[in-house]
């Protein structure tokens, strides 16, 4: 499998190229800030041909390019319907305030052709099995995308070296923000919990922001998941009921993640 990316503006949020190998159909994922230079550099270079735009969630930084991408490739855009309205009014994933400071002489429209994914949702598009989950807790809508390794046959579930396009769910060393309009935190913790944590340790993370990792790397390190490891591991609670004592708790200690120009 072939993947291919570089941070798209101000922002530098994440956008990939992902295909089956070079000189084939491939998927956008989250065409950002000014990425369309930045994406016919990847086609080129790669000789690949978009068939589709996949959005992680809808937030500008991620979303910003999809329609004149979709329009000049004349291939659809992926979103769930959880954060579809965000194409059009971007402006509804901030504050009022710096909403109308950020955006209030932006306009952005959805692309012509728009598909909403939903949870569980397998997508065989550009030679690829692209498995949608919904992880809201960053947005609403927010989703990731599993790709499995090449040459895995017909193997069911999850496996080692697997790819997962996570976008603001999980970083190197942090997870999303939640402290933007429909975000919220116990939320975003219950996906790590039922999306992350289960996947197997060398399962590669392509973020939406920063550079990659792996599920295991993440386990070991990051902060914000080791309250859910050590739950994991101490296993159901007493059968009495008496619920176990996370004695790092599950929201202190760790500090808030970096949010210099991440959305």
């Amino acid at each position: 499998m072939l993947v291919a990316g570089f941070p798209a503006g101000s922002f530098a949020a994440n956008c990939y190229l992902v295909a089956p190998a070079p000189g084939s159909e491939c998927v956008i994922i989250d065409p950002g800030q000014d990425a369309e230079r930045g994406i016919d550099e990847m086609l080129r270079e790669h000789r690949c041909k978009p068939v589709a735009v996949l959005l992680t969630h809808g937030h500008i930084d991620h979303v910003w390019s999809v329609a004149p991408v979709c329009g000049a490739k004349d291939v659809p855009a992926y979103i769930h319907a959880g954060d579809r309205e965000l194409l059009s009014n971007p402006a509804r994933g901030f504050p009022l305030g710096p909403a109308q400071q950020l955006f209030g002489g932006l306009k952005l429209s959805e692309p012509a052709d728009v598909k909403e994914l939903a949870d569980g949702l397998v997508l065989h598009i550009a030679g690829l099995e692209i498995t949608v989950s919904h992880t809201p807790g960053h947005t609403p809508g927010s989703v990731v995308f599993g790709v499995p390794r090449e040459g895995r046959g017909e193997t069911p579930g999850p496996a080692a070296g697997d790819a997962l396009f996570s976008g603001d769910l999980l970083f190197a060393g942090s997870i999303g923000r939640t402290d933007l309009p429909g975000g919220d935190y116990p939320t975003i913790i219950e996906s790590l919990a039922t999306v992350c944590l289960p996947l197997p340790a060398d399962t590669v993370v392509w973020p939406g922001h920063g550079p990659r990792t792996t599920i295991g790397a993440e386990r070991a390190s990051n902060p914000f998941l080791a309250p859910l490891v050590r739950r994991h591991a101490a296993g159901p609670p007493a059968a009495d009921g008496a619920a176990a004592t996370d004695t790092a708790g599950s929201t202190g200690g760790p500090a808030k993640p970096n949010r210099a120009r991440r959305l």
